[in-house]
């Protein structure tokens, strides 16, 4: 199997797995427990939440959750009030938005960008959320700009930053910000909202109030993964983003003449979503199911809905059916990339014949 579906999920870093261990087999400590035991697993989620921090905006703290999806829904619930927010943004922003009352829905154009003079962040406006990169398109959002626009008018700012954390820098000007642990090559059921020093959040679960703010008995071993994985996006990043570079150069040159969805200058390049005319995509996937790519975002298969994202820059029903996406990275290698692509063509190339 070659998996090309890094948006979905990203492979377990081994560094991340071996962090882990230990947590999983003898040191099964409360880090909410005063005891020696308690208080070494608390050391371990605290070293993790510095090295999740390292890749923050500084001034701030970092809260761990089950995953960005809470975090989200905690960002939005916990400020309320009116929401301005845009078109293309992740289900767990959109529908918590609607969820909450008063959104107003920004457009974005062919490339999937979004003009930051189009939000409009008027008066009563307690909250404006952007993501930094697309999960479906990998365009990334002029979130400074956005941020700075919040900012002026009085509001705070979210960012969705679950697909771009320690591929894209954050701007300083977030208030909020969501991660998601599984995203980086780190565990699943982990993720974490960093708060900007000063910002309030109702808070979204009641209990202990474990995380100031968030209850829930944490999990060491998660947290440590989750850390380890952060560091390992840090100490990686030049040498990850030129294996990226090189791999979106293989792919898009093995794809002439199928066409890109979104901006190829503002964009993450480890995600490539291509359409191609009268492709029959359901029919793509089941001749070649040794690939894991993607119709669109895992979040939204089986629902039979064309993707929101593809229609929001413009795209037909037809065009948003024929689409596909490619996601890789770190531990892809050019020769597998290059024969999955290859198969890819020659499949859908025996539709046309």
């Amino acid at each position: 199997m070659t998996y090309l579906d890094y948006q979905a999920t990203t492979p377990l870093a081994p560094q991340a797995f071996e962090a882990m261990l230990p947590w999983l087999c003898d040191q099964h400590a409360n880090p909410h427990s005063p005891h020696r035991a308690g208080r070494q697993a608390k050391a371990a989620v605290e070293v993790a939440r510095e090295q999740v921090a390292a890749l923050m905006p500084p001034g701030g703290r970092v809260v761990f959750t089950s995953g960005a999806t809470e975090a989200l829904n905690w960002a939005i619930k916990g400020v309320g009030g009116r929401i301005v927010t845009v078109a293309t943004e992740h289900a767990a922003v959109l529908d918590t938005a609607r969820a909450v009352g008063a959104v107003e829905v920004a457009g974005v154009d062919r490339e999937g960008l979004v003009d930051p003079d189009a939000l409009q962040i008027g008066s009563g406006v307690a909250l404006a959320a952007a993501m930094l990169v697309n999960n479906e398109i990998g365009v990334v959002q002029p979130v400074a700009a956005l941020a700075a626009r919040a900012r002026a008018a009085g509001a705070l700012f979210l960012c969705d930053a679950v697909q771009g954390y320690g591929r894209v820098a954050i701007p300083d000007g977030c208030d909020l910000v969501a991660v998601s642990g599984h995203k980086i090559h780190g565990p699943k059921g982990i993720g974490a909202l960093w708060v900007r020093d000063g910002v309030e959040l109702a808070p979204l679960l009641h209990g202990g109030d474990q995380e100031r703010g968030r209850s829930g008995t944490l999990s060491p071993a998660l947290c440590a993964g989750f850390g380890v994985a952060a560091r390992l996006m840090a100490e990686r990043r030049e040498t990850d983003a030129a294996h990226v570079e090189r791999l979106w150069g293989l792919a898009t040159e093995r794809l002439r003449g199928w066409t890109i969805n979104g901006s190829t200058e503002h964009r993450y390049r480890g995600n490539l979503n291509v359409r191609r005319a009268g492709l029959d995509v359901a029919r793509l996937m089941s001749d070649c199911r040794d690939i894991a790519f993607s119709a669109g975002s895992a979040c939204a298969s089986g629902s039979g809905r064309p993707s929101h994202v593809l229609r929001a820059i413009g795209l037909s029903d037809a065009e948003a059916r024929s689409s596909i996406r490619l996601g890789f990275g770190r531990y892809t290698s050019e020769d597998e990339l290059a024969a999955a692509i290859d198969t890819l063509v020659a499949a859908a190339e025996r539709q046309f014949a």
